[in-house]
């Protein structure tokens, strides 16, 4: 069965629920607007959306874990993240690593919002980027307790002088752990170190 004609909308905000909902009506689609992950998980159950339109800052599972969960389930749905965070470079990185087709930052501009629904429905080859070790193994396994600590807070959105102050450790004992971690994971960033944090499971996403 392939996808329906309903947009997913997911935002605990019902003024941006609205918002995107009068946008998804303007493409002649139906919209499923709901408050939370758990409901958006259960409105997908038995039909996969054209689309899905996500806030990232959601209570309990986040955005993030909210994209892995739907990628799960159906691997090319088409997903655009929205955030209210405007500096969240890191985030905004990993998500469209996890997969996602675009990334807008609040407040919406509608016309905007419009363009990049359409693009987003109108690609029909889409590269899912989420290759999985196939031999049971995780990227994470090799983590100290620190680096997996460090990680987290990476991936909460900190920076490294913040993750030292909430750990008190100097700024230099930080970034070696960083770098550990980078090298463990086999990766050249931060963005995506914090991308295959969420790949793995290693995000606790009920924290938010």
């Amino acid at each position: 069965m392939g996808p329906s004609d309903m947009v997913l909308v997911v935002d605990c905000d019902r003024s941006t629920r609205a918002l995107v909902g009068a946008q998804v009506a303007r493409l002649g689609l139906d919209c499923s607007p709901v408050s939370s992950s758990e409901a958006a998980l259960l409105a997908v159950e038995s039909d996969e959306p054209a689309l899905a339109v996500i806030a990232v800052e959601l209570p309990g599972l986040n955005g993030l874990g909210l994209l892995q969960a739907l990628h799960d389930r159906y691997e090319n749905l088409p997903v655009i993240l929205t955030s209210s965070r405007h500096v969240d470079s890191v985030g905004r990185a990993a998500g469209l690593m996890l997969g996602a087709d675009d990334y807008l930052v609040k407040p919406l501009d509608p016309a905007e919002l419009l363009a990049r629904m359409r693009r987003s429905l109108g690609r029909s080859d889409r590269l899912a980027g989420k290759a999985r070790p196939e031999d049971g193994t995780s990227q994470t396994d090799d983590l100290s307790r620190r680096e997996r600590e460090i990680l987290l807070l990476l991936a909460d959105g900190k920076t490294e002088m913040e993750i030292a102050n909430d750990l008190v450790l100097s700024p230099r004992t930080v970034a070696t752990h960083i770098q550990n971690v980078l090298r463990k994971l086999g990766v050249h960033s931060r963005t995506q170190a914090v991308a295959a944090a969420y790949r793995e499971g290693l995000v606790d996403t009920a924290k938010r």
